[in-house]
């Protein structure tokens, strides 16, 4: 079912014809202010456990609401995986601080910023690689931004938190059930920067082209 969902719609303009055991092509996107509503939903969709796995604590939908409400799409990096049908399934969102605000540990820094990363899938979504896909978007976004320290806060037992984090190489700390990850990332060079150009231009064309048959498909059954 997930395949299908995430069925990559540009493949017949690449001519890159899809393997049928391969993996959906994963295109995260960058999320803005029009966007605000669907990650709202997206959140409040999520169950008590998946709450407090993405926040420490299961949040109620008022505490959900007002977290929304403050992100700063022009501060933040927020990103989003939809699927076939235009739905907001995982959101990553990527925090920049300045670096007396997060605890580095043994880490230092001589840039004045540093980044906190979270993210959360849908049940529906799992299994596809997009948590690994968003986190490294991020990490390249932070990268290009001339930000050498990524951090995670989790719970030790956020399982896909800590796949993530060993996967990328993080250097993890753990301490009374709770877990701190930290990667030190390398500086820009024009090959991550084209990277991200291109890979936010895909995902832009790949929105644009779900956004616009989910309202084709709205105003033909308005008219039914």
């Amino acid at each position: 079912m997930g395949e299908n969902i995430f069925k990559n719609p540009l493949s017949r303009w690449l001519g890159r014809p899809e393997q049928k055991k391969s993996r959906p092509t994963v295109l995260v996107k960058q999320l803005e202010e029009r966007d605000r509503r669907r990650v709202l939903k997206h959140f409040l969709t999520l169950d008590d456990s998946d709450r407090l796995l993405r926040f420490g604590t299961v949040l109620p939908d008022e505490q959900i609401a007002a977290y929304v409400a403050r992100i700063d799409f022009r501060h933040d990096s927020v990103y989003g995986v939809y699927n076939r049908v235009f739905k907001l399934v995982a959101v990553g969102h990527l925090a920049f601080a300045p670096r007396d605000k997060l605890p580095l540990g043994k880490f230092t820094t001589t840039k004045e910023q540093v980044a906190e990363f979270g993210v959360s899938v849908s049940r529906s979504a799992r299994g596809l690689g997009i948590g690994s896909k968003l986190f490294e978007r991020a990490a390249i976004h932070c990268r290009n931004s001339d930000v050498d320290t990524l951090y995670m806060h989790c719970l030790s037992s956020n399982q896909t938190m800590m796949h993530i984090a060993k996967k990328a190489g993080m250097e993890i700390q753990r301490d009374h059930g709770e877990a701190d990850a930290y990667l030190r990332l390398l500086p820009p060079n024009p090959a991550s920067v084209l990277q991200e150009a291109i890979e936010e231009q895909f995902a832009t064309i790949d929105y644009t082209l779900k956004a616009n048959t989910r309202a084709a498909v709205k105003f033909f059954e308005a008219k039914k």
